[in-house]
C-alpha cells in the first residue's frame, strides 16, 4: 500500500483557503495506486494536475513514477493553493512545477499532445452558475467545488483543453459525481474527442456517489456505457 502523503506541514489557517483532501481526493488516490504497475511502465514524461489544491494528488503520483523521471506541473487559479501545493511537494521529496492560472490556459501552446498523466478532480459539485463564476473571480475555496449547473460549468471549460494536452499514450483521470451525468461525460468526450474511457473505480461518501474515470486515445481504451454502474 502506498502511504498517502505529508501533510504535517499545512495548517488550519491554510485550510480555510485550499480544499482539505477528502474522499473525492482518496478515490483519485486508489484509482492511481490501482493502475500504478500500468503507470510505471509507461515511463511518463509530463503530468499535469488541474486544481492541485493542498499538492496531495500530484505528490502521491510522484511516490508512483519516481520524483525524479517526471515533470510535475500543477496549475490553481488560487495563489495560496500554490505555495501549499509546492510545499507539500518539498515535504514529500516530489519537485511540483506550479503555474498559478485557470486550467491549463498558460501551458497550451508549449505543451501541444505531450501531456502523458492529466489529473483533475474539479469543482462538481451542482450550485447556480454566478456563484460557480464568483468563486472563481474570487481565488479562493470556493472555486474548489461549486461547479455550476449540474457541476460541470468549470469542468466543461477545460475538456477542449484535454484533447489539445493528452499525448497519443496518455491518461486523463477525471473525478465526477452522478449528478454530473457521467454517462454524459463519457459519449461526449467520445463524439467530440474521441477519448475512449472506463470508470475505473466508484464508491458512495455520505450522499455523495464518487467515481473516477480514465480516457485514452480511441484504440488505446474502451468500455461499453451499458456496463458504467456495477452494484455497490
Amino acid at each position: 500500500m502506498i502511504p498517502t502523503p505529508d501533510l504535517s506541514h499545512l495548517r488550519p489557517g491554510d485550510y480555510e483557503h485550499i480544499y482539505e483532501p477528502a474522499e473525492d481526493t482518496f478515490i483519485l488516490l486508489d484509482a492511481l495506486e490501482q493502475d500504478a504497475e500500468e503507470l510505471t511502465t509507461m515511463g511518463p514524461l509530463i503530468s499535469l494536475e488541474i486544481g492541485s489544491g493542498s499538492g496531495c494528488v500530484s505528490s502521491f503520483l510522484g511516490s508512483i513514477t519516481g520524483p525524479s523521471a517526471v515533470l510535475y506541473l500543477c496549475t490553481d487559479i488560487n495563489p495560496h493553493a500554490c505555495k501549499c501545493s509546492s510545499a507539500t511537494g518539498r515535504q514529500n521529496k516530489v519537485p511540483l512545477e506550479l503555474v498559478n492560472a485557470s486550467l491549463a490556459q498558460p501551458l497550451l501552446s508549449r505543451l501541444r499532445k505531450s501531456v502523458d498523466i492529466i489529473l483533475f478532480n474539479p469543482p462538481y459539485v451542482p450550485t447556480v452558475r454566478d456563484e460557480a463564476s464568483g468563486a472563481q473571480t474570487d481565488r479562493d475555496i470556493g472555486g474548489s467545488w461549486a461547479g455550476g449547473q449540474d457541476g460541470m460549468q468549470v469542468t466543461d471549460r477545460f475538456f477542449p483543453q484535454v484533447d489539445d494536452l493528452l499525448s497519443p499514450r496518455g491518461r486523463f483521470y477525471l473525478v465526477a459525481v452522478s449528478q454530473n451525468n457521467v454517462p454524459d461525460i463519457q459519449r461526449r468526450m467520445r463524439e467530440e474527442y474521441a477519448l475512449e474511457s472506463k470508470v475505473v473505480l466508484q464508491r458512495r461518501a455520505g450522499r455523495e456517489h464518487l467515481f473516477v474515470i480514465r480516457f485514452a486515445r480511441e484504440g488505446r481504451e474502451f468500455i461499453s456505457l451499458d456496463r458504467l454502474s456495477e452494484p455497490l
